[in-house]
């Protein structure tokens, strides 16, 4: 069971890290940023501390992994920080695996944040112990222009806010993967957002499964394959898991090498339940599901369920996964429901 992190109040001391990519200290989107922080403030009611190496920018942040993971290290450490927010994502968070300290996670427990290549860094929480968010970030959803989108404030308040038991987490009504430039003259327009279709029952159709949440962005997962991150075999039992594709948008081709490695590994057969996030800007919604489906009956797994189209990861708004919660999937229903706090 992984330790739990105390849950958020007003008032409280957060920290904003750069574990991957730098740019939220990059002089032309600093504006972004600062917007971000802004609404942990005013619409969270938190004090936000940036690391000392977070805002040193890009090419500074590349050239010293280091630095970056002595900022994750140093949030931890800080005992008036609670909590602890991603700036942004990028793509190579494995690179601060030697110089992560899991013990000084362990011994000081708190909310952490973040999605996409993030992923690597839930994976040193995942290896020391301790329960993290895979979740909204500074530059993307809490920076979203004109204000916070209403279901990612609620799902926040939900899950770092509250000790009760999350729930049925509901589709969003609307979403979108629309890109506009991070340039301040953009900074009161707002994307243009689509019509949700829901959730989507892919296979397993009758059944009702419970199992505790673990997974992250499929494309950054394979980063860890080998190595010491990995999970542990028996971190993947009787587990719900989460896989989301990120704003790459791989061929589907790469889902199915991806699913069939899992296969492989034994883990899609340990599993109670898989549940994919909508895939970014919808590009092929169809066809991952056609690869999954194929792997699926390839390694006689046609009964395990399967939810598809969930707003998290790479699409806004997004809601909240707690790692290790414990989680039920619905297929008679088609709902998806965190079981139980992701705080104490």
């Amino acid at each position: 069971m992984s330790i739990k992190p105390k849950k958020l109040q007003p008032g409280d001391k957060v920290a904003t890290v750069s574990p991957s990519w730098g740019g939220a200290g990059e002089p032309e989107i600093k504006w972004r940023y600062e917007q971000g922080v802004k609404r942990l403030e005013e619409v969270f009611g938190l004090e936000v501390v940036p690391m000392p190496n977070s805002l040193n920018g890009a090419a500074y942040l590349y050239e010293h992994p280091k630095a970056r993971a002595d900022d994750l290290m140093t949030a931890f450490k800080d005992e008036e920080i609670k909590g602890i927010f991603s700036n942004i994502g990028g793509d190579d968070s494995i690179r601060l695996l030697p110089y992560i300290d899991f013990d000084v996670i362990r011994s000081n427990p708190k909310i952490f944040m973040g999605y996409s290549d993030v992923t690597i860094s839930h994976l040193f929480c995942l290896k020391a112990g301790v329960s993290s968010f895979y979740g909204p970030a500074i530059l993307s959803d809490f920076a979203e222009n004109v204000e916070m989108d209403s279901y990612t404030v609620e799902m926040v308040k939900r899950t770092l806010f509250s000790s009760n038991a999350i729930g049925e987490i509901q589709p969003a009504k609307e979403w979108t993967s629309e890109y506009l430039e991070w340039d301040e003259a953009n900074k009161y327009k707002r994307r243009t957002m689509q019509q949700n279709t829901g959730y989507e029952v892919i296979q397993g159709s009758t059944s009702v499964v419970q199992g505790r949440l673990i997974g992250g962005c499929i494309d950054v997962l394979e980063f860890a394959k080998g190595t010491e991150l990995w999970p542990e075999k028996n971190d993947w039992n009787d587990s719900i898991l989460f896989f989301e594709t990120s704003e790459e948008e791989a061929e589907p081709a790469f889902m199915k090498y991806w699913l069939r490695n899992y296969a492989a590994q034994g883990i899609l057969h340990k599993a109670k339940a898989v549940i994919f996030g909508k895939p970014h800007d919808e590009k092929y919604y169809e066809a991952y599901k056609e690869e999954i489906l194929s792997v699926m009956k390839e390694y006689n797994l046609e009964d395990l369920p399967i939810l598809y189209n969930l707003n998290f990861g790479h699409t806004e708004p997004k809601f909240i996964l707690p790692y290790g919660a414990m989680a039920e999937v619905d297929c008679a229903k088609g709902t998806f429901s965190i079981l139980e706090s992701g705080v104490e």
